[in-house]
């Protein structure tokens, strides 16, 4: 497995990545509008992370099987805020992937590139109450919940989902 930033020329990749993912994605996260499963819009995804990246508040990663030939993963570091020294992490590992240690990967390096890339010294996440999983990946990479800090509800068919906000001082 390989971690690097993702690129212009991802775009069938990412859309395979995404499209053969999405039930599994959207049993945990919102789901994507409709129009993010095509070319043009996996290509305008890519072209607003990499706008995004340009300005320093976001770094889009994708992890790849070891050849690169396939998006096996996903990881952002986002909401970067030099000034505060803050930013927020996410990832989403293929189902097939899953439980291989990926995501705890994925977040280290998310955790390295915070510190040393961008100086940042808090990293946020907001984990979904029923994703248990990514509970234990934030717990193994020094995260703790913030009790203090009031719950997020999304609504995902129809069920409201709430989520917690974990922190990780870097």
């Amino acid at each position: 497995m390989l971690i690097r930033t993702l690129q212009a020329d991802d775009v069938e990749r990412l859309l395979a990545f995404e499209t053969e993912n999405r039930a599994w994605f959207e049993q945990h996260v919102e789901a994507r509008n409709p129009a993010f499963y095509s070319e043009a819009g996996a290509a305008a995804h890519i072209a607003d992370y990499l706008d995004s990246y340009a300005a320093g508040v976001m770094h889009p990663c994708v992890l790849t099987s070891d050849d690169g030939a396939r998006i096996i993963g996903r990881a952002n570091l986002r909401r970067i805020d030099r000034v505060a020294g803050s930013g927020e992490v996410g990832y989403r590992i293929a189902h097939s992937e899953a439980r291989k240690g990926l995501a705890s990967s994925s977040l280290a390096h998310l955790q390295q590139l915070a510190r040393t890339q961008y100086g940042l010294r808090l990293l946020n996440a907001w984990i979904s109450d029923q994703n248990a999983g990514s509970k234990r990946v934030m717990d193994k990479c020094g995260f703790t919940r913030d009790a203090l800090a009031p719950p997020q509800v999304v609504q995902m068919h129809g069920v409201a989902h709430i989520s917690h906000l974990y922190q990780c001082r870097l």
